[in-house]
């Protein structure tokens, strides 16, 4: 079976449509949403009508994001920076209560054969830790009792894997070059985000991950990302996030910050 592991789209249907193509070209047969199908972009009603049937379709799983719970409303326990609540406020308004209604019932975490799919950290994943170390990772890849951990939230690449002497190693994995996770080891994979990125580079980020053979592959698919821009500008909302999706601003804040 080949798992699409999409991370973070923000509402860039531009990035979604892209990442189904390509996905489908590559014969990936299961879709996995990892979290923040909402925020920061321009189209969150058409990202949740195409997530929500593939997943009624049994074709995808899907798993809530911090953005995702703060457009329902649901308690964060965390602070928001003032662009990523404006555009909160503005994708509530555009979401039918369908929509809410469907975020409001996503899972915080899914196992799938001896696979955890979760937005953040499957160690308190309501508190939307960001995994930026290998202790992070370590608390994890403990918590999931999982041997593939696959997570978003951080929007830039990783993958972490156990060694023999209890270290947690990370590495940044190169694009289109399958890297085999095999079963020996506990492997997590933050998958890079697909509508959002925050490392100057414009390009739509997924992975995909084939369960028989162990082998994962990062892409960054070019797509229109001219036209998502031009519909965040249209919109009013924060420029900056036209700006990250041109891949002209890096290190953009994420969008539950503690104070």
């Amino acid at each position: 079976m080949k798992y699409a592991l999409i991370a973070d789209l923000h509402s860039n249907l531009e990035a979604l449509h892209a990442i189904l193509g390509h996905a489908s070209a590559q014969g990936a047969q299961r879709y996995v949403f990892l979290g923040d199908l909402v925020g920061y972009g321009p189209n969150p009603g058409e990202v949740i009508d195409i997530a929500r049937s593939m997943v009624n379709s049994g074709k995808a799983y899907a798993v809530l994001g911090n953005h995702d719970a703060a457009v329902c409303g649901r308690d964060c326990g965390q602070v928001m920076h003032d662009a990523a609540r404006k555009v909160v406020e503005w994708t509530r308004e555009c979401l039918k209560p369908r929509h809410l209604q469907w975020l409001m019932g996503l899972p915080l975490k899914i196992q799938v054969d001896r696979m955890t799919w979760v937005h953040a950290s499957a160690w308190r994943p309501e508190d939307w830790v960001y995994i930026q170390d290998s202790q992070l990772a370590r608390l994890s890849l403990r918590e999931a009792a999982a041997d593939w951990v696959f997570s978003g939230h951080v929007h830039d690449p990783m993958l972490y894997y156990t060694c023999a002497d209890q270290r947690v190693p990370g590495i940044r994995p190169c694009e289109r070059r399958p890297i085999v996770l095999t079963p020996r080891r506990k492997w997590l994979a933050i998958v890079g985000s697909a509508g959002q990125p925050r490392d100057g580079l414009p390009g739509a980020r997924y992975a995909i991950f084939d369960r028989e053979a162990y082998c994962y592959t990062s892409f960054c698919l070019r797509y229109d990302f001219p036209v998502t821009a031009a519909k965040i500008r249209l919109h009013g909302l924060p420029d900056r996030f036209a700006r990250s999706v041109e891949g002209v601003l890096s290190a953009v804040p994420p969008g539950l910050m503690v104070p």
